[in-house]
């Protein structure tokens, strides 16, 4: 059996320390997003965890490793909406390069 890169399973770490911090405000935003788009409150569901997960273990290595936690949803969030066709990859890309130019 391959091991996938995100599959740390089975190989030497240190110890792993539990520590609480407040999340950012995107990262709420984020969270939320993902919420909805999985339908869990009732709303539509337009892709499953399952789906969003498989996105995330899918990211080339290079991007696993760079991405934090909550970049990788939202890498993952924007791929999956892509894949069932909920935004094209035009209109991603047109959103994206608007938010640049706010910054």
């Amino acid at each position: 059996m391959n091991q996938r890169h995100h599959d740390m399973g089975g190989l030497p770490a240190g110890r792993v320390e539990p520590t609480e911090h407040d999340y950012a405000g995107w990262e709420r935003r984020i969270d939320a997003m993902a919420v909805l788009l999985w339908g869990i409150k009732g709303t539509k569901k337009y892709f499953t965890v399952d789906e969003h997960r498989h996105a995330i273990e899918s990211m080339a290595p290079a991007d696993y490793d760079r991405l934090s936690y909550y970049e990788k949803w939202i890498q993952a969030l924007a791929r999956c909406m892509v894949l069932r066709g909920v935004v094209s990859e035009e209109e991603l890309t047109r959103k994206l390069d608007e938010v640049r130019r706010r910054a």
